[in-house]
C-alpha cells in the first residue's frame, strides 16, 4: 500500500528538520543474521561523523570484530562502506553497530523493512537477539515494515514471540478516494491535463485502491501529456502497462498448478472474494472439489499471488489481475 515511500516520506521530513538520523535497510534478500548485519553494517557506518579524521578513528576504534573497508567519494566526501562480516562474530558485530549509534549522541531512527524475512532465516536466535538489544537502546527507534501482513501480527502479536507488545501496531489501507482524487487532480492540472471525479473514481476502483498501481497508472497518465483524461485514455494506458508486463505475468503462471491457475482467474474476475471456499463461487467457476481448492487458495497465498485482506482475497498484484481477466 506505499509503505516504502511513506516512510522515505517520513525520513525526508525528519532529516530536513535536522530531529534525527535515519536509515532504510531492505531485508528482503537476506537469508541470515550475518547477511542482516552486512546490509545494517553498509547503510550505518561513517554516517554519525563529519569528517573523514573523525570516521577513520571512530570506525578503527569502535569496531573489534567488524574491519570495514571504506573509501570517500572524491566530490561529496561522503564514505562508502564495505564490510566482511564472519558469521562467528555476527553476533558481536551487530551489538558493535548499536552501540555505534547509540553512543553517537544523536537520534537515529532504522526502518527494517520486509521484517518477516528474519522468520525464515536459518539462526534460529535472531528474534530474540534484536529483542534482547533493542530494547537497551535509549536513542535508537525502529520502524518493522512488511507485506506479508500474516507473518508479522504472527511475529508482534503472538505471546510465545520475542516481539510481542514490543511496538506500536500500524496497518496501512488504501488512501481515502475523494482526496487522492483532489491530490490526482491539483497535479495533473499544474501540467495542463484536466482529470474529472468520475474518471478517476473509475481508475480507483479497477486498481481497488492499492497506492502504488494507482500512482504507477497516475504516472503514466502524466507521461502521455493527454490533455483531457477519459475512460479511454485510461484504458489505453493500462493496456500498455499490462502488455509490457506479460512475460513477467505468464511466468508466473508456469508457477501454479492448473487448479491453482483456474482459482487465480476466478478471484481476479470477482476482484474480491469473501466467500473462497462457499460453494456458490466454487460453482459459479467450475472450480472443482473444495479440498483441492483449500489446497490451491493456501499455496497461492503462501507465493504472495494472492492477498488475504481480512478475509476476503485478492490478486496480490493489481495489473496481473488485469492480464488475468483478458484471459
Amino acid at each position: 500500500m506505499g509503505k516504502t515511500g511513506l516512510i522515505r516520506h517520513v525520513f525526508h521530513r525528519l532529516e530536513a528538520e535536522k530531529r534525527a538520523k535515519c536509515y532504510y535497510v531492505d531485508l528482503y534478500k537476506t537469508d541470515s543474521l550475518v547477511s542482516l548485519v552486512e546490509q545494517l553494517a553498509v547503510v550505518v557506518l561513517g554516517s554519525l561523523d563529519t569528517t573523514k579524521r573523525k570516521i577513520v578513528k571512530q570506525l578503527t576504534s569502535f569496531f573489534k570484530s567488524l574491519r570495514p573497508l571504506f573509501s570517500f567519494d572524491s566530490l561529496t566526501g561522503v564514505p562508502t562502506v564495505m564490510v566482511d562480516v564472519k558469521p562467528e562474530l555476527a553476533e558481536h558485530s551487530l551489538a558493535e553497530i548499536f552501540s555505534y549509534m547509540e553512543q553517537s549522541g544523536q537520534q537515529c531512527v532504522v526502518a527494517m523493512d520486509e521484517f518477516q524475512s528474519i522468520a525464515g532465516y536459518c539462526d534460529g536466535n535472531v528474534e530474540a537477539l534484536l529483542r534482547s538489544h533493542i530494547q537497551q537502546l535509549n536513542n535508537v527507534h525502529f520502524i518493522f515494515s512488511g507485506s506479508q501482513r500474516h507473518v508479522l501480527e504472527n511475529m508482534f502479536a503472538s505471546a510465545n514471540r520475542p516481539f510481542y507488545q514490543s511496538t506500536q501496531m500500524l496497518n496501512l489501507y488504501e488512501i481515502e478516494e475523494q482526496s487522492y482524487c483532489e491530490f490526482s487532480k491539483e497535479k495533473l492540472a499544474a501540467h495542463r491535463q484536466k482529470l474529472s471525479d468520475e474518471v478517476f473514481g473509475y481508475m480507483y476502483q479497477k486498481l481497488t485502491g492499492h497506492t502504488w498501481y494507482v500512482q504507477m497508472l497516475l504516472n503514466r497518465l502524466y507521461e502521455s501529456r493527454e490533455p483531457l483524461i477519459s475512460r479511454e485514455v485510461v484504458d489505453k494506458v493500462l493496456t500498455s502497462i499490462v502488455d509490457e508486463n506479460e512475460a513477467t505475468f505468464q511466468s508466473f503462471m508456469r508457477l501454479v498448478t492448473p487448479v491453482q491457475a483456474k482459482l487465480l482467474k476466478a478471484i481476479a474476475k470477482e476482484k474480491s472474494v469473501q466467500q473462497a471456499l462457499g460453494q456458490s463461487f466454487i460453482s459459479q467457476h467450475h472450480l472443482g472439489a473444495t479440498s483441492s481448492i483449500r489446497s490451491a487458495l493456501k499455496t497461492l497465498v503462501e507465493k504472495e499471488l494472492v492477498l488475504d485482506v481480512q478475509g476476503a482475497y485478492q490478486v496480490y498484484d493489481r495489473f496481473f489481475a488485469l492480464w488475468l481477466q483478458r484471459q
